[in-house]
């Protein structure tokens, strides 16, 4: 499983190791509710798919991702495709799906949202990620950012109820990620990345042991990502 401990900085890591760690923490704090034939939606390289599985709830996982999407490793491929408009599955097929870091490159994400809903069972979850500060990412298709409220409006509008959303980093964890992401992405000479790294490391550190999540409410909040646990009654 690929390490990510958020403590385990590395020159390598920098820029995605918080987003990397929250994520799965938050897949990690939420895996219980998961079960039966389950749905990875825009699954890529299928990074959770064992760590789906050791969840002895879950009978079986399948991936679907976007036609034309990411190139994958060999021997690394969806089990399904669709087009972004209509998946390819009957009404109430799975008892529980997830999407990670997918909504932001659905051009309607309200239809994408709609056709998970369509095809859940009844009394089925959905997971959801969703980056925050991130930089445009498989470009052209980054069409969105959203906050909080945004997506509890698409999920009310597709039909989900007891709609919990959290906060995955605040105002520290935000800094501390935009300096990892300027240190790794913004060109420079490896050189001056290497010797900006010896300084910005511990500072990362010291920001992210101190971040202090705001609930999702809250008015003037920085957010590095979000993630939401909804229903289908």
């Amino acid at each position: 499983m690929i390490d990510f401990n958020p403590e385990k900085i590395t020159f390598d890591n920098i820029d995605r190791f918080y987003i990397k760690s929250s994520i799965f923490r938050f897949i990690d704090s939420k895996k219980s509710v998961l079960k039966g034939n389950f749905l990875d939606v825009g699954c890529g390289e299928k990074p959770y798919e064992s760590f789906i599985l050791s969840n002895p709830k879950v009978r079986s996982y399948s991936g679907i991702d976007l036609v034309d999407g990411n190139e994958y490793k060999v021997g690394v491929k969806p089990d399904f495709l669709w087009d972004g408009i209509t998946f390819p599955f009957d009404d109430l097929v799975y008892d529980s799906a997830m999407a990670t870091e997918v909504l932001e490159h659905c051009p309607d994400p309200l239809m994408t949202l709609s056709e998970i809903h369509r095809i859940l069972k009844n009394g089925s979850p959905l997971l959801i990620t969703v980056p925050f500060i991130w930089p445009t990412h498989e470009t052209p298709f980054d069409f969105y950012r959203y906050t909080p409220f945004g997506l509890r409006h698409l999920l009310v509008k597709a039909g989900f109820e007891e709609i919990e959303i959290t906060c995955l980093g605040g105002w520290d964890a935000s800094l501390a990620q935009i300096l990892g992401l300027w240190l790794k992405r913004r060109k420079m000479s490896k050189g001056n990345q290497r010797r900006l790294f010896l300084i910005l490391k511990p500072i990362i550190q010291f920001l992210v042991k101190k971040d202090r999540i705001l609930d999702e409410s809250s008015e003037q909040n920085l957010i590095t990502s979000i993630g939401v646990v909804a229903w289908k009654k």
